[in-house]
Order: structure tokens, then sequence, then C-alpha cells
């Protein structure tokens, strides 16, 4: 049972490298549900023994906000905004991928102080993962031109969060996860709503353009 969590850590650091290199806005909402239920498992993975109310009460809140939910309303906000894909970033696709490596092994440095504070037994890999995680949702939130792929950056950053707080044992791991994933649905509702708006008055969503004004 031990191996699982780590797998399900390397997967999750795989879906952080899909977010970097991907272009298409479908593909990054696809890869964050992917999260999301990885997520999940893990919590599952790390509470296999002893399972209890609150546990399963934060895995199928995880599954139905961020598998569920929020990529629908994503899903609905590409097609009003009616965008499919980043289409020129800040930083290129093949250029974040390297940062993101080199982000990667940043995390596994800074992380070794970390993993004595996490409990006994806990995935080797599940701090840096997390870390890793939180960095590649920043990441995308300042090399992303598109607003809905920022949103997708929030999200990552946010399952992060999660990972992180899953790694060292959060006393009330339900609570902590209801304030978040409700900040969380806030900002994406509230996004929704912008970036239709915006989209409406100035017939693109490219956040570093909004700041011309238009007659």
């Amino acid at each position: 049972m031990q191996i699982l969590p780590e797998m399900l850590v390397m997967l999750l650091l795989l879906t952080d490298l899909r977010l970097l290199s991907s272009s298409r806005i479908a593909a990054c909402i696809q890869t964050v549900v992917l999260q999301a239920i990885l997520l999940a498992c893990m919590t599952l993975a790390a509470s296999w023994g002893h399972l209890t109310l609150e546990v399963m009460g934060v895995v199928l809140s995880t599954v139905l906000v961020k598998g569920l939910l929020l990529p629908w309303l994503l899903r609905r906000a590409t097609r009003e905004a009616g965008v499919s894909r980043e289409v020129q970033p800040f930083v290129g696709f093949t250029a974040s991928v390297l940062i993101g490596g080199l982000l990667l092994g940043l995390c596994f440095v800074i992380s070794r102080p970390l993993q004595q504070a996490a409990p006994a037994g806990s995935a080797v890999l599940l701090i840096p993962g997390a870390m890793f995680t939180i960095l590649t949702g920043l990441f995308i939130i300042v090399s992303r031109r598109n607003a809905l792929t920022q949103v997708l950056g929030y999200l990552a950053m946010e399952n992060g969060v999660y990972a992180f707080g899953a790694s060292l044992a959060v006393e009330e791991p339900m609570l902590v996860e209801m304030g978040i994933l409700l900040d969380m649905f806030v900002a994406v509702f509230v996004m929704g709503i912008v970036i239709y708006h915006i989209n409406r008055e100035f017939d693109h969503i490219e956040t570093d353009r909004l700041s011309v004004l238009k007659d």
C-alpha cells in the first residue's frame, strides 16, 4: 500500500507538466479534473486504515466540486468566450516545461527540512509534489495571457495547497478544505462572469490588452 501514494504523487507531477506544456484550454481543464481525482485517491490511500465520515466528506467534496462543478463552469465560460487555446503566452510552452523542471528540482531541495515534520509513513514525494503543484499554478497565472488559463492556474495552486495540507496531516482537514473550496468556488464564479462581460465588450479575454482604453 505504501507504493500507491508515491505513484499518485508521480501522476500529479505529470499533470503539472501537462498544464505547463498544453495550449488547449479543454486539455488543461481535463488535467485539472484528473488532479482532483488523484487528490481524492491520495486522501483515501492516506486514511485507508481509519476511514471516517470526515474523510469521506472531503473525498466526496473534492470529486464533486473540483472534478465536476468547477470544470463545468469553466467549459461553459470557454464556450461563451469562444476561445479554445492559449495563443500567445508571455512564456512559451517549451520554455515553461524547462522552467517547470527547474522549479521541480528547487522543490526537492527546499522541501528536505519539511520532510521531518511529515507524519511517519507518508509518501516521500508528497511534499515536493505539493510544492511543485503550487508553483505550477502560480507560474501559469503570471505567464499566460488568457483569463481562463489563469483561472486554471488558481485551481492548480489550490490543488497544491490541498496536497500540502494532506502531507502535514492537518488536524481538521475537512474544515480547511471546505474553506478553501468555498473561496475557490466564489473566485471561479466571479471570474466566469467577468470573462463573459470582458469578451462581450472587448471581443477578447487576453488580460495584457485590457490596459488599452477603447472608445
